[in-house]
């Protein structure tokens, strides 16, 4: 019995696609027209509302009062309500804000995180099937809001940037998929690393992490936009106005409740549109998560995919 080879088709240096199981009918005509239609009305209900967003942000009073609000059309660009969110000062110093608690509570998380989960993933390691247990009770039973405000008050945490770190610096979700990760690496590979005389924080260091790149990227994707996001703790821990994150100042915006005062000088003389502001303020939040996602968006299937499955 002879062994059957399939050579690719197509001319050299060019990509084709890799050939279907043969239990894999053809795709008909129709069933691509299908697939296409919908992902195209996919990419349209998920596109028009961001164009919408983004073309209103950038009008002026007139244009979107003849509009009657939102605008689809745009007519012209002007960077008013841009350049008095960031010329007032209040938005600024949110901003840097929350990009310090992001970067400080993402490291932080992601340190915690992978100790966690590497620790876990050695089966033999002392109290590892206690750990994991009361791991997992965390995900399923929580003390509530009042002892949790009552325990971070009780710290001392209150009024201080920490309160928005620590109460939320670790998913147990994150550390049980970076588990399943690190556990399907090659034993082998870590076996010959304590012959050659490795300990587990150098094997740690300079095996697993390298060999997990991709999960680690996704995790940090997470934990980076979980902190950029967050509103809650800091609308709970914190009192002073100047220590107030980028998203606790977008909602004052957006709700009225407290504006620079260019920027409410611009509004109530009818020199920027309001709804111009609003839709400046949604802009400044989505956009550092829109920018960082395409760079993260190539590890998410190996990462996910994998560190869920294996283990």
């Amino acid at each position: 019995m002879t062994a059957v080879t399939c050579e690719p088709v197509g001319k050299p240096g060019r990509w084709t696609a890799p050939p279907r199981p043969s239990w894999e009918e053809e795709p008909s005509k129709a069933g691509l027209a299908g697939k296409g239609l919908i992902l195209t009305l996919a990419a349209f209900a998920i596109l028009f509302p961001l164009w919408i967003v983004v073309v209103t942000s950038l009008q002026s009073k007139k244009t979107i009062d003849a509009a009657g609000g939102l605008v689809v059309v745009p007519r012209g660009v002007t960077f008013v309500a841009y350049r008095e969110l960031l010329t007032g000062g209040q938005v600024q110093r949110a901003a840097l804000v929350s990009l310090g608690v992001t970067l400080t509570g993402a490291l932080f998380s992601m340190t915690v995180s992978v100790l966690c989960a590497y620790g876990l993933s050695r089966v033999g390691s002392l109290g590892h099937r206690w750990f994991l247990m009361l791991l997992l009770a965390t995900m399923f039973f929580g003390a509530g809001l009042i002892p949790t405000y009552l325990l971070v008050q009780a710290l001392g945490l209150t009024d201080s940037y920490l309160a928005l770190i620590l109460p939320s610096a670790v998913s147990v979700f994150n550390i049980l998929v970076l588990r399943a990760f690190f556990m399907g690496i090659s034993p082998e590979l870590i076996d010959s690393a304590r012959i050659d005389g490795a300990g587990d924080w150098r094997i740690l260091w300079q095996i697993v992490m390298p060999l997990s790149r991709a999960v680690l990227a996704v995790i940090s994707l997470f934990y980076a936009v979980g902190y950029w996001s967050a509103w809650f703790n800091a609308s709970i821990y914190l009192t002073e106005q100047d220590m107030m994150p980028l998203q606790n100042v977008m909602i004052q915006l957006v709700q009225k409740q407290e504006r620079p005062v260019g920027l409410a000088t611009q509004i109530n003389t009818g020199q920027l549109s309001p709804l111009a502001v609003q839709m400046a303020v949604m802009v400044m939040a989505l956009l550092p998560v829109a920018v960082l996602s395409p760079f993260v968006q190539r590890h998410f299937k190996k990462g996910m995919l994998t560190g869920a499955v294996k283990g």
